[in-house]
């Protein structure tokens, strides 16, 4: 598998949907990754082409249990207090695929740089290195504060921050950013409601 180097967005993006998909995070839905079919699926989704899996060969039980252990071990790097013990455990990610650099010519002909695993590598090692070079690009570039919790008080999620910004809250903006726009507004609501009228008590004449 080819990873560009220095597109740590994508990564980033893949580790923060993979630690999501937990039961523990997907309160009213439950867990995501059911079965090996929804492993293919969620692979597909985020455009993921690993070469453990060639010519469209679907995921196995052993695909699956291995990728649900690196959601818990991307989990942990994600919740470490420390930014050394992040780069240890997603240099790690990055060793266990074997990965090597590689100088290649993009379909525009320009050089860049890729991360090629080893011929050997599993689907989830792959998706592994995929994920610990996304979180030390990240740490390299924007810092360890990327890493955040959901700000959404009845969230368990967790997100990488690689907006330009910096801004982000929520694990799943479209998802839990409305949910706690509609609870302000509620309680908006019903605080106005309690309020006494303070107009003097003089009605229309």
């Amino acid at each position: 598998m080819k990873i560009i180097f220095s597109d740590y967005s994508f990564g980033a993006g893949v580790a923060t949907d993979l630690v999501n998909t937990s039961a523990a995070v997907r309160l009213s839905t439950g867990e995501v990754l059911t079965g090996p079919g929804a492993l293919e699926r969620f692979l597909h989704e985020h455009e993921v082409r690993l070469d453990a899996l060639p010519r469209g060969r679907p995921p196995t039980g052993t695909d699956l249990a291995q990728t649900l252990a690196l959601r818990r071990e991307t989990r942990a790097l994600l919740e470490a207090g420390h930014e050394d013990a992040v780069a240890e455990g997603a240099n790690g990610l990055v060793a266990r695929a074997s990965a090597g650099l590689s100088l290649l010519r993009d379909p525009a002909g320009n050089w860049e740089w890729h991360m090629t695993t080893g011929p050997r590598a599993s689907a989830a090692e792959e998706l592994g290195a995929l994920v610990g070079i996304g979180l030390l690009g990240v740490l390299r570039t924007l810092g360890h504060t990327r890493f955040r919790h959901c700000a959404s008080p009845v969230c368990e999620g967790m997100f990488i921050d690689t907006s330009k910004a910096g801004r982000r809250r929520y694990c799943m903006p479209g998802l839990c950013g409305n949910r706690q726009n509609v609870a302000n507004y509620r309680a908006r609501h019903q605080e106005g409601e309690r309020r006494p009228d303070r107009g003097g008590g003089r009605g229309p004449r």
